[in-house]
């Protein structure tokens, strides 16, 4: 067996047909996109998967390029969002559930992060994780989340997506910094690890008046999570957007 992961900048990412959290634009508001324009291959998926509902994660334009027929799971209170993008495509999920689309199994996670569309939002679906079974292998994606004790209740996974990083000018709450995140996969357990959510988008104008936090949350992420992996037993991927790997 063996499995394949493109990512395609920030947290987007195709794993085998299953592609989760899709931003495939170049600007995002204040932000702007400094890595190639993710290709048309990168709606080309089975299933859809959303980890919670803030603007770069649940990206209505990029969910709309995606096939008529493709289910799109969200978190459940979050369906009102997307029901424009066809409400029988939906599939509202929350922490603890399993659901089997496209020959593939989602276990649905929790995650410690603010999971509203925005912060004057008055719902507050839950933020989500999914640990996915198909047939190449395993794989666990975190969502934007801190480190939580029940990650080590979670069965041990062939690759780990791991978000290490953001978007500036600080982390924020509800994410891991690289040496976290190396954390979260030792809870877990994985044979080999891609780092997502770093190194793609930043707010215009922010790199000249914020260098530092620029190159610690922008630039160096990556290769930082693969030096705290160092050890571990866990192969450290650190691809390049539109890059695919296999293992």
């Amino acid at each position: 067996m063996s499995l394949d992961v493109t990512w395609w900048g920030h947290a987007s990412a195709t794993v085998g047909r299953v592609a989760v959290d899709p931003l495939l634009t170049d600007r995002l508001f204040h932000l702007v996109r400094h890595t190639a324009s993710p290709p048309a291959a990168a709606v080309d998926a089975d299933l859809v998967l959303v980890s919670h509902l803030h603007h770069d994660h649940c990206h209505l334009p990029s969910l709309a390029r995606f096939g008529d027929a493709v289910p799109i799971v969200v978190p459940r209170g979050g369906e009102r969002y997307v029901a424009g993008l066809g409400r029988d495509r939906v599939v509202p999920v929350g922490p603890g559930d399993v659901v089997e689309r496209a020959g593939v199994r989602v276990e649905v996670l929790a995650a410690s992060h603010d999971g509203r569309r925005h912060p004057l939002a008055r719902d507050a679906p839950p933020a989500l994780g999914f640990r996915v079974s198909a047939a190449g292998g395993t794989w666990w994606y975190p969502g934007d989340t801190e480190l939580r004790g029940d990650m080590h209740d979670v069965d041990p996974v062939d690759l780990a997506l791991v978000p290490v990083g953001g978007w500036g000018p600080t982390l924020g709450d509800g994410h891991m910094d690289p040496t976290q995140a190396a954390e979260a996969v030792a809870r877990v357990g994985a044979s080999w690890a891609v780092p997502v959510h770093w190194g793609t988008f930043w707010p215009v104008g922010l790199q000249r008046v914020a260098r530092a936090n620029h190159h610690r949350l922008f630039t160096t992420p990556g290769s930082r999570f693969a030096t705290a992996l160092e050890g571990s037993g866990t192969e450290a991927v650190v691809a390049v957007p539109g890059e695919r790997v296999e293992r």
